[in-house]
């Protein structure tokens, strides 16, 4: 692995710096529907998640496995988890959904310091103090805020400025076919939305950090892809919009209106769901502010399961060494046939190869068995579609 450059540690300062202040992710970004067929869980396994925003631990609930952990550095993360779980606990679905399906209740001071605020952490408790206002404003949304938010909004707002457009992606979504879906992409779509300024705009290596994307992660895209970071980006969209049915696409959805449909949303904003994780499925996530490595290191029981999310992209370049002692806390931690989940900006990431661990220097494909037939089955039906690398790795029994 290659050492940090000068524009490595210069953007590594600025992205540490909104990194260390914010709430990054609003909603999850990696589609559960294909983790849950790789993970296979059952009621015996131990989960362990990164939280981002905390959707995909609830998810992964509803499966009912014996326990989740959800771990992530960023405090503002496990706080935005910690209201969730708040909300399931003590709050009725209609109350629920008007939070975090519509990201806005009329109501939502009186809800928190009578139901919510009691039962959260000190530093959750500050941070929703400070914040509530993200879900009290009726031409807002709290989808909209955070620094994947502020994105979302400007590309509302673009939206907004050109009405042909606007009413073009109104239209695609709400296409019964995806033959329509298909022709309202390439006659009203396209034309409209990609141009020199879009191309600069997602081109921005702010607007990568405002979407949690380092530095070292625009490197692996533009190694593989001949039209850099807008041209990645403009072949994952045309591949969601054109191949894949948007009727229960809740990630772009979400995205481009700032707010869920019933009957278009996570799992864990139906009904049913709700009601099945306030029974007590919630009760089996339990959050964690640390590294990987840290919960790894202070907790005995052994892990079965493992979302890594793309965390080792930017660690590959950052935290060379600290990756080498994750993968180490892994193999010391995970229990005899364990499944590990990670995503990458790149199909193939080099530094999977370049890792060693264990006393003699094992290659990580010596030590686990990557299951990339099975991964790259899965990926086509990603409704995210933005990492350009989805891992399987199992343990030995």
């Amino acid at each position: 692995m290659p050492l940090p450059n000068l524009r490595d540690k210069l953007d590594q300062t600025i992205f540490d710096a909104i990194y260390s202040r914010s709430l990054v992710y609003n909603t999850c970004w990696e589609d559960p529907a294909v983790d849950r067929k790789a993970l296979a869980l059952g009621p015996d396994d131990t989960v362990l998640v990164i939280t981002s925003a905390g959707c995909n631990a609830l998810d992964y609930a509803l499966e009912a496995p014996r326990r989740i952990h959800a771990v992530d550095a960023n405090p503002r993360q496990t706080a935005l988890l910690e209201l969730k779980i708040a909300g399931i606990r003590a709050l009725a679905f209609d109350d629920f959904f008007a939070m975090f399906g519509e990201g806005y209740h009329a109501s939502f001071d009186a809800l928190y310091h009578k139901h919510l605020r009691p039962t959260l952490s000190p530093f959750a408790r500050t941070w929703w103090d400070r914040h509530r206002r993200w879900f009290t404003s009726p031409r807002g949304s709290f989808y909209f805020h955070g620094l994947s938010g502020v994105v979302a909004r400007t590309v509302r707002a673009y939206f907004a400025s050109r009405p042909p457009l606007r009413e073009a992606m109104a239209d695609l979504f709400d296409a019964p076919t995806l033959a329509e879906q298909q022709a309202i992409y390439d006659t009203r779509v396209a034309p409209l939305l990609w141009n020199k300024a879009v191309n600069w705009a997602i081109s921005r290596q702010l607007t990568m950090s405002m979407l949690g994307v380092p530095y070292p992660q625009r490197r692996l895209v533009e190694a593989q892809h001949a039209g850099g970071v807008s041209g990645f980006i403009r072949s994952c969209v045309q591949h969601v919009f054109r191949q894949l049915p948007l009727g229960d696409n809740y990630f772009w959805r979400v995205y481009i209106t700032g707010r869920y449909r019933r009957d278009c949303c996570p799992e864990y904003l139906k009904r049913e769901n709700f009601e099945r994780l306030k029974a007590g499925l919630v009760d089996r996530i339990v959050p964690h502010t640390m590294t990987v490595t840290e919960l790894l290191r202070t907790h005995e029981e052994p892990i079965s399961r493992f979302v890594l999310l793309d965390h080792m992209d930017w660690m590959s370049s950052y935290h060379p060494a600290a990756l080498i002692e994750e993968w180490e806390a892994i193999r010391l931690r995970a229990a005899p046939r364990a499944r590990i989940l990670l995503r990458s900006a790149h199909a193939r990431p080099a530094y999977l190869d370049a890792i060693r661990i264990g006393p003699d220097g094992e290659r990580l494909r010596d030590v686990f068995r990557f299951m990339d037939d099975v991964a790259d089955a899965l990926q086509p039906h990603d409704r995210v579609h933005t990492y350009a690398g989805f891992v399987i790795a199992d343990v030995p029994a």
